[in-house]
Order: C-alpha cells, then structure tokens, then sequence
C-alpha cells in the first residue's frame, strides 16, 4: 500500500518517469543486491533523461528544421564531395556556439547543404541550445509583414535572441533597399552575441552584388566573414540523384 502511495505521489508531481522506474524496480527481483542510494540514483536517472530527452524534442520541434530528422551521423563522406569529417565533427560539438562564431555551407543546388546545416542545427538542439531555422526569403517577408502590423521591432527582437539562427537559401535573389537594411539589423544585433548558419550557392565574394549598397554589403560581409567556419560542398552527382530521389 505504501508502496502505491508513493506512486501516485510521484505521479502527483509529475515525476511520471520516476514513478514508472520505482514501480520497475519493485517488480524486478535482480535490485534487491543494490543499495538504497544506487536504486535511488537509477531512478532519478530515469527522470532527468526523460525531462531531456523531451527538451530536446521541443526545441527541435521549435526550430521548424526543413530536415528535422537530419543528423551529423549520418552524413555521407564521398570522396568528391570533399567533405572534412574532422572539421564536422568538431562543429558538430556545438564549440563555434560558445565562441559566437558561424558557419558558411556552400555547394550548387542540391549538394546537400540544407541537410548538412539541418545536421548541425539538430546538434545545436541537442546540446540545449535554442535554435531557429528559416529561409532567407520567408524571414525578410516576415518582417515587411511585420512592419505593416506595426510589430517589426518585436519580430526583430525575436530573431535576435535565437542562439543559433540557420539562413537557408541565403542571398539567392538581390535585395530591395528595404530588405537590405533589416538584413544589417540582424546581422548586427548577433555579430559577436550569437551564431548563424548561411546555406548558400555562392561565396562571400558573390554576395556583394545582391546586397546592392556597398557600404552596407561591406558592413555585413565584415560582421559574417570574419569569424565563420566555411564549408563548401562539391561533388559529381547531387545527392537527389545519389539517393535515387527526384524533385
């Protein structure tokens, strides 16, 4: 009788995962050979894995991630796409978040950046860190939007404070004056506060030509390049035809 108490104890208190590791233990005969603190221990495991395991969950849910089951373990290394596993791996410790710096995908239309950026941004996730991902297009749509509600400063505070944001399809048509200048806001509230991911078709060099205002291109690119991991992404075969898959 006790022993239900204490579960539905638990269970009041929305420690599910322990009330179900407590009842577990009393049904299996094998914990009888372990102390108090090392049962007890087993059971608050159970409970803080969970609690994460849920955590991570939402926020990988919240990133609205176009790939949301991509995973750096699964990336694909063949020898012409010349991909440098080590320096994946090491950005995939989620380090470059903690030094505020960012990353630069580039490859042609169908390379598989979006999936490589997804990838990292699930292990962002992973590691806690409260992630957004969006297409460069919807964002600055958002924002026009946003202006005309008379909330643009609210939804360019929110984008703001994401610790990791990942721009898909970046600077692939020119900007409007307007565009260009809610751009720089957001690339210089983050510069040196919090990380971005640009998934791109071109280098840095070809960006100036979208942005249109010299000045402007020249602040932005100065804010991006100059603590960015760059990753390009070659290859003889898309990853569409690779994997058998079409448009």
């Amino acid at each position: 009788m006790l022993n239900e108490q204490t579960i539905d104890k638990l269970t009041e208190l929305r420690l599910r995962s322990m009330a179900k590791a407590f009842r577990e233990q009393l049904n299996d005969s094998a914990m009888n050979g372990l102390s108090f603190e090392d049962r007890f221990g087993l059971i608050v495991d159970r409970q803080w894995s969970d609690r994460k395991s849920a955590h991570i969950s939402r926020l990988i849910k919240a990133a609205t991630f176009k790939l949301p089951s991509a995973c750096v373990e699964n990336i694909e290394y063949h020898a012409d796409r010349k991909l440098n596993r080590e320096q994946i791996l090491q950005l995939a410790t989620g380090k470059y978040i903690k030094s505020k710096n960012n990353i630069i995908v580039m490859g042609a239309s169908g390379a598989g950046k979006s999936y490589l950026g997804c990838a990292l941004g699930v292990s962002a996730c992973r590691q806690l860190y409260k992630t957004k991902y969006i297409r460069l297009p919807e964002l600055l749509e958002d924002l026009n939007i946003a202006r005309g509600e008379g909330m643009y400063k609210k939804v360019l505070a929110a984008y703001k404070k994401y610790q990791l944001l990942i721009f898909d399809e970046w600077l692939l048509t020119p900007l409007s004056e307007h565009q260009t200048a809610d751009l720089f806001e957001i690339i210089e509230a983050r510069y040196g506060e919090a990380s971005t991911i640009f998934i791109t078709q071109s280098a840095p060099a070809g960006w100036y030509q979208m942005i249109g205002e010299s000045r402007i291109a020249d602040a932005i690119l100065d804010r991006i390049v100059q603590n960015s991991h760059e990753i390009l992404i070659e290859g003889d075969l898309a990853m569409r035809e690779r994997l058998g898959l079409r448009e």
